[in-house]
């Protein structure tokens, strides 16, 4: 018997929308990315430098550049940072950006098909620093 809410789920209020900020400190992705993309432990970061994207992919431990991304805190906090100086002069030559004097939020899009989330960097806004 067929009821009238099969094919439904229900919407998780909690993870609200999905952004990366990048500061001098690294780049965080909030709770929102972390579990649109399911938790997983291990991602890919691809960059085209031409249009000024990143997106974060979730792959396996076992796919060859793949990074750690995920990792469960005691104190339950849901989010990724990365910070090695190789990706921050990256991502500063790409924007020509100057993260000691400004930082930057980019909303992100889910990109349900290839379990990843993509962030156009053109579309960055400035951020207090003072809140990180």
């Amino acid at each position: 018997m067929q009821k009238m809410l099969d094919g439904f789920r229900v919407f998780d209020f909690s993870e609200g929308a999905p952004y990366v900020s990048i500061t001098r400190n690294g780049i965080t992705f909030n709770k929102a990315v972390v579990m649109k993309l399911g938790c997983p432990h291990h991602a890919l970061l691809l960059i085209n430098d031409e249009t000024k994207q990143i997106a974060v992919q979730a792959a396996p431990g076992s796919e060859p550049k793949a990074v750690p991304f995920f990792k469960e805190k005691k104190s339950g906090l849901i989010s990724v940072r990365w910070n090695g100086k190789d990706l921050m002069n990256t991502i500063t030559e790409m924007m020509n950006w100057d993260l000691d004097k400004q930082s930057y939020r980019v909303d992100g899009t889910l990109i349900k098909e290839d379990n990843a989330m993509l962030f156009d960097f053109n579309q960055a806004k400035l951020i207090n620093p003072t809140l990180f």
